[in-house]
């Protein structure tokens, strides 16, 4: 049986897990690695929206396997669909343990954003 794969896109981040971010049995806390997926997810939300955007929701994150200190940590963003001021955005997380070159498949959820205006409203996607 073949593992799976990394996307063959670009990264929307990449980042090592240091020990400030374990929990006390020494693995990543799942809290740090979403903050890392709504980052990315963020980072694209940005670009669609062409300005500020905020998170409303996030669906189905299971974690399948820990992070652990020193692995690094790419997260795969992909635009899955538009509404009017919303995006679901779709994000992969993968590590790779420091000294070697195979990466797995750590969790993946979808986030959805919404487009805000200066004061902090929802706007349509196509106003700037």
């Amino acid at each position: 049986m073949t593992q799976p794969q990394p996307p063959t896109e670009e990264p929307a981040i990449r980042t090592v897990a240091m020990p400030a971010d374990t929990n006390p049995s020494g693995d990543i806390f799942g809290g740090w690695l979403m903050a890392q997926m709504d980052l990315a997810a963020g980072n694209l939300a940005g670009r669609v929206a062409r300005g500020r955007a905020a998170t409303i929701a996030v669906e189905g994150m299971v974690f399948h396997k820990p992070v652990k200190v020193g692995d690094e940590v790419t997260l795969y963003a992909t635009l899955l669909s538009t509404g009017r001021s919303s995006m679901k955005i779709h994000v992969q997380a993968w590590r790779r343990p420091r000294f070697v070159d195979d990466s797995m498949k750590v969790t993946d959820a979808t986030f959805t954003f919404v487009a805000l205006d200066s004061e902090g409203k929802s706007r349509p996607l196509t106003a700037v």
